[in-house]
């Protein structure tokens, strides 16, 4: 993983101290609250319902053992013992003082972290695929471009007051595990006909309240100029874009209104005039860049260990987590490990600061001290021997995170909601237990197979129940919490907004809803193989809307 150079240091340390001056001046009455908001937004820090929210920035989802260790740290000093896991890769903190912020980001620094535009009209932290590096379908490690982007956008003068916030993903593989469609700037490492590596350029993907799906702006570009065709696709939202409406300020709206063919037209004048500039990357930068993420020094020998299988064999519940906890690796020998933070009784993404530890101290054992944060608001180890495997699954078990539930029903995205969001309309905490509650059949849910369902609390999406396979808005209906159902969404490579069910649900009958919307699959799948997305697809939504509603 990429490591700070004296330069990176510097910038983050100076930040902290000018932050830490402008606390003590809040606080003491030398600055206004609005003064003030832009400041703290800047540094990551949000006003929510109970008190502040501090959003820390997770790099394309990439941590080390003792960058974690940190973060519990953080989490027993200055908050309630635990952190969020977004599904930007981040981490959130809901309960730390604003005084003790300054605090924080001074801790954080030691461990080359910080909450640097992880809010404000700016560009955001970049994600990628949680199984950058090790896939089976990667075309190319993804991290590196990531890093360069992330050096690119961090304190980028012209970029630091855009109209409205700016997301940016990368994927490097063939299966698309970073919602890549549905941000401002997309970007996929594709081949082109003569075998060379590039990029395919996506522009105007977004959810909130008006989802969607990106489009290609660059069927094909040269690596060495992914910066200068970001820099002018950035120049173009930047005087563009409208700065009257925060509903209608994102980039998604200038596309739509302006059409692809003329928003790319300006773009494309732009970039010739600056392609050939600074920002041209050489492979010298690349190299540079790239020498960071190497690969771990494997076990030559790794696939020759045979009590995997026999363990398999003994083990139904070890049997159960191996094929729904673990994925395949290009390296023969290893898996890579999901960590769920979705055990049942526990708010999705939560993890406490004592599961931090052990996840640090396991990684450190089992992965080369290096472990990741997913979309979905879980956790994996990418680089476990299958020796391992039988060892790390009865020690997580230990700490309530070896449920076997990746890509089930209960493996659910889903926002704080209500109960700590100043923006939300409903609760989403308290439906995801009561649909916990609901399905706690672990054997029920994997022959269900995979159903994706995401949850938000209002219409800004933050749980992107857009493209779940089962999507859940909280509306606010006169002051009682109701739910809207949409159904048949993928942020996969398969990217599709969800088609609305109908009337929302009363909060008491979600988890009943969905047995019905379940009842309709199962009755109506050609076979076992046939997922719920492709019976959704199939058959449409009139079934599970007449099952609903009868």
């Amino acid at each position: 993983m990429y490591q700070y150079d004296q330069y990176d240091q510097k910038a983050v340390d100076e930040r902290v101290e000018q932050y830490r001056e402008q606390t003590k001046r809040f606080l003491a009455g030398e600055l206004e609250d609005e003064e003030f908001r832009h400041l703290r937004l800047r540094n990551g820090l949000y006003i929510q319902t109970h008190a502040p929210m501090l959003r820390v920035a997770i790099p394309y989802g990439t941590l080390a053992s003792k960058q974690l260790r940190m973060l519990a740290y953080i989490a027993r000093e200055y908050d309630k013992d635990y952190g969020h896991i977004s599904t930007r890769q981040n981490i959130q903190y809901n309960w730390p003082e604003l005084e003790r912020v300054p605090d924080i980001l001074a801790d954080l620094a030691t461990v080359q972290m910080h909450a640097i535009q992880t809010s404000g009209n700016c560009i955001r932290n970049t994600t990628t695929d949680h199984l950058a590096g090790v896939a089976q379908d990667e075309i190319e490690d993804p991290r590196p471009y990531c890093e360069i982007v992330r050096q690119w956008s961090t304190f980028h003068p012209e970029f630091n007051w855009l109209p409205r916030k700016f997301k940016i993903a990368f994927s490097g593989a063939e299966n698309d595990r970073a919602a890549v469609q549905f941000h401002d700037i997309g970007v996929y490492l594709i081949k082109n006909d003569k075998g060379e590596v590039g990029f395919k350029i996506l522009v105007g993907g977004g959810l909130g309240r008006m989802p969607i799906v990106g489009v290609v702006i660059k069927e094909f570009i040269e690596k060495k100029h992914l910066l200068s065709y970001m820099e002018a696709i950035l120049r173009i939202y930047n005087l563009e874009g409208r700065r009257d409406n925060i509903h209608r300020a994102r980039i998604k709206v200038l596309v739509k209104a302006q059409g692809i063919d003329v928003f790319r037209e300006k773009v494309e004048k732009e970039w010739e005039r600056i392609k050939s500039s600074v920002l041209q990357i050489d492979q010298k930068e690349f190299d540079r860049v790239s020498a960071f993420f190497t690969e771990p020094d494997y076990e030559k020998n790794a696939a020759e260990d045979t009590s995997l299988a026999e363990k398999l064999e003994a083990d139904k519940a070890f049997s159960r987590w191996y094929k729904q906890n673990t994925y395949a690796h290009k390296i023969e020998g290893y898996r890579a490990v999901y960590i769920s933070l979705k055990a049942p009784g526990v708010a999705p993404g939560d993890i406490t600061s004592t599961q931090m530890d052990a996840v640090a101290d396991l990684s450190d054992q089992y992965s080369f001290g290096e472990l990741r944060t997913t979309h979905d608001q879980n956790m994996v180890l990418t680089d476990v021997k299958q020796s391992d495997l039988y060892a790390l699954w009865q020690a997580l078990q230990e700490h309530l995170l070896a449920t076997a539930n990746i890509g089930t029903l209960n493996d659910m995205i889903c926002c704080p909601g209500l109960d700590f969001c100043s923006l939300a309309n409903a609760s989403s905490i308290s439906i995801a237990k009561q649909i916990n509650d609901k399905f706690d059949d672990l054997d029920y849910l994997h022959d269900l197979g995979p159903v994706k369902v995401k949850m938000s609390g209002c219409m800004n999406a933050c749980g992107h129940h857009h493209v779940g396979h089962i999507g859940i808005l909280g509306v606010d209906k006169k002051g009682v919490e109701f739910y809207q159902f949409t159904l048949g969404g993928s942020a996969e490579t398969d990217s599709r907004l969800g088609d609305r069910l109908g009337p929302a649900i009363a909060k008491e009958k979600v988890a009943d809803t969905i047995e019905k919307i379940l009842e309709v699959y199962l009755s109506n799948r050609h076979n076992e193989d046939e997922t719920f997305l492709q019976t959704c697809l199939r058959i449409g939504v009139e079934p599970f809307k007449e099952r609903v509603y009868a």
